[in-house]
């Protein structure tokens, strides 16, 4: 089959499904020819035709919220009793015992090529950055960025939670080290006394830099926490003018529906961006010991894009106590938010929610299907929705700049000797 066999060297690729929504048209799945020229860019027809009988190809897909930080700490500090409480102790024991700069390096690394074999071309990662780690972790951010280039475009994130982030103390410089690596200003926010204060604060370090920001707002299922709400208000009053996204906003979904949607109208307002995680958010929320979850802990996706609110989906933890599983596989994260968040009826506009849509909020290099634009492509053997997301399809066919990517999973055993704990 000529999926399984694909030509080099400049090609028509005929009779390929691809989304209407990503060539600018109205529609679900479409047939039509993908042509690469000798630079390795989509263009016009060439001398060398494949028939790829209906087989379905995206762009490159684009992860914008992942903690390459923390990924694969699992075998040596996994959560104990599955809850957000317990990843959270885990995961800082884990990093005050381990996160050397070599440590983090080789873990991230290891991260990073599961991403590139699926066909990932751009990834937004989180820091820890509570001091001291922020020193350590930043430098090492750099130099995989350096190394990266040309393969995965890498920007970070700063984390910490709001209560940690001592404005007239470490904070600043913490902030300076994101400036100096082009990175993004970051913060957990929850209800802690003097959150207006804080918040207002970090948007001014934020202004100082002419940095955009990201929150991580409202990972729990309880209703009252509503900190998203007072960040879009904030941002209106403020008039902060720079990009500004937030992510997981679960508590939307235990919330009363008229109280829900008018925030999603300030949001809507304010110019916010939203990243939704699900699996993490699946693993994690309205977990309790002996009891079957209620709830999906996904926010309200379907509601947001119905005001205009721009929406990505993204891969979050793997195998960390965040999120046990995972290996950064968008197909993975899309198959799930499709099947989480009901998205397989009403709009067929989804597929931009891994593509071109993170790639517009983190200011990544378009992702486009044009004449002229890389031939940055994943080809499944499948011919419709239902047949890309019943398969993990490990025998995809990735693209880069038109050339077929011949790359192998990492062996988790590289992974070993870092587990070893004293």
């Amino acid at each position: 089959m000529a999926f399984r066999n694909l030509p080099s060297g400049p090609i028509t690729l005929q009779n390929l499904s691809v989304p209407a929504c990503l060539l600018g048209q109205e529609g679900d799945l479409v047939r039509c020819d993908l042509s690469i020229d000798a630079e390795g860019r989509l263009s016009g027809p060439q001398a060398l035709a494949v028939d790829m009988a209906g087989a379905l190809a995206l762009p490159a897909f684009v992860d914008m919220h992942t903690h390459l930080d923390k990924g694969h700490i699992w075998a040596r500090s996994p959560n104990p009793d599955g809850t957000f409480m317990g990843a959270l102790t885990s995961v800082g024991a884990d990093r005050t015992a381990h996160w050397t700069a070599s440590d983090v390096q080789m873990r991230a690394d290891f991260a990073l090529r599961c991403a590139y074999h699926h066909g990932t071309r751009a990834i937004r990662t989180h820091l820890d950055s509570i001091p001291p780690q922020d020193d350590i972790s930043w430098p090492v951010f750099r130099a995989l960025r350096d190394a990266w280039a040309g393969r995965i475009d890498l920007q970070a994130c700063c984390l910490l939670g709001i209560d940690r982030m001592d404005l007239n103390g470490a904070f600043p410089h913490t902030a300076d080290l994101v400036a100096e690596s082009g990175g993004v200003l970051g913060v957990v926010t929850y209800p802690v006394e003097g959150f207006d204060r804080l918040l207002t604060g970090f948007l001014d370090h934020a202004v100082k830099r002419g940095l955009p920001v990201d929150f991580h707002v409202d990972e729990t299922m309880d209703a009252s926490v509503e900190t998203l709400r007072r960040i879009a208000e904030i941002i209106l009053e403020t008039g902060f003018d720079a990009p500004v996204t937030v992510g997981h906003c679960c508590s939307l979904s235990s919330q009363d529906e008229a109280r829900a949607l008018d925030t999603l109208d300030l949001v809507a307002k304010a110019g916010i961006s939203v990243v939704s995680l699900p699996l993490c958010n699946l693993y994690l929320q309205d977990r309790h010991a002996g009891r079957t979850p209620r709830q999906r802990g996904i926010t309200l996706v379907q509601e947001m894009v119905e005001r205009g609110i721009p929406v990505a989906f993204a891969s979050d933890n793997t195998r960390d106590p965040f999120y046990a599983y995972g290996d950064l596989d968008m197909l993975e994260v899309m198959r799930m938010a499709t099947r989480i968040g009901h998205l397989d009826h009403g709009r067929a506009d989804w597929p931009r929610a891994v593509s071109a849509t993170p790639a517009q909020i983190c200011g990544f290099r378009e992702t486009s299907l044009a004449a002229g634009a890389p031939a940055d492509l994943i080809i499944f053997n499948a011919r419709s929705w239902t047949e890309l997301h019943a398969r993990p399809h490990s025998d995809r066919i990735v693209l880069r700049d038109g050339a077929v990517l011949d790359t192998r999973l990492p062996d988790y055993a590289e992974l070993d000797r870092l587990m070893e704990t004293p």
